[in-house]
């Protein structure tokens, strides 16, 4: 089995790479639906958030309104670690258990936004650094996202700085371009992949 840390900056383009992994025939373990999933209704999850950060961060149909949480959180890094303390545990137990049904030869890519703030890098054989400016995911944010500029770049600056990211990269995916060019680079990206999981 081969473990492949797949991260990016919000606004990168990392879920485009991760389903083209998916398409070559990676096994993908998404951290963020994993994140999503372990605070549904009805779950540990939802009512500790509710516990931490109170009812107001529940939408009428009782989800969570995870916009209105995103702006008390990504303004303040205390809040932030108090989310985190909550998601990030129930997250990493439920990547175990689907690591655990992969098959045992898989390119299994783990999906991990932040993996680089997490320091989490030396868990894996590769780490892919999908790669974009500041600039570019911004206007991809407020374009495409529908984001104020002011929650755009909240979010961008609660993340590591692009250049932190890179640092940790064995694999850069550079994603200014069009789709076309990313579908060539995730090809060969994969022909790589395969090489490493050979050896």
């Amino acid at each position: 089995m081969l473990k492949v840390g797949l991260t990016g900056g919000i606004g990168s383009g990392k879920s485009e790479v991760s389903r083209r992994l998916a398409g070559h025939g990676a096994v993908v373990i998404d951290a963020d639906r994993i994140a999503r999933e372990v605070v549904e209704p009805g779950t540990g999850g939802l009512a500790e958030v509710v516990a931490a950060f109170g009812a107001g961060v529940l939408r009428e149909d009782g989800t969570l309104d995870r916009e209105r949480l995103g702006r008390i959180v990504f303004s303040d890094p205390g809040e932030l670690a108090r989310l985190n303390a909550i998601v990030h545990p129930r997250v990493g137990e439920r990547m175990a258990e689907l690591q655990r049904r992969a098959p045992a030869d898989a390119v299994v890519v783990y999906d991990v936004p932040l993996l680089a703030e997490n320091g989490l890098a030396p868990m894996y054989d590769v780490v892919i650094v999908v790669d974009a400016s500041d600039e570019v995911r911004l206007d991809r944010l407020t374009s495409r996202r529908g984001m104020t500029r002011e929650d755009a770049l909240a979010r961008i600056g609660a993340q590591a700085a692009r250049e932190d990211r890179l640092k940790i990269a064995d694999i850069v995916v550079p994603n200014e371009a069009g789709l076309g060019e990313l579908d060539a680079r995730v090809a060969e990206v994969w022909t790589e992949l395969l090489a490493r999981r050979g050896a």
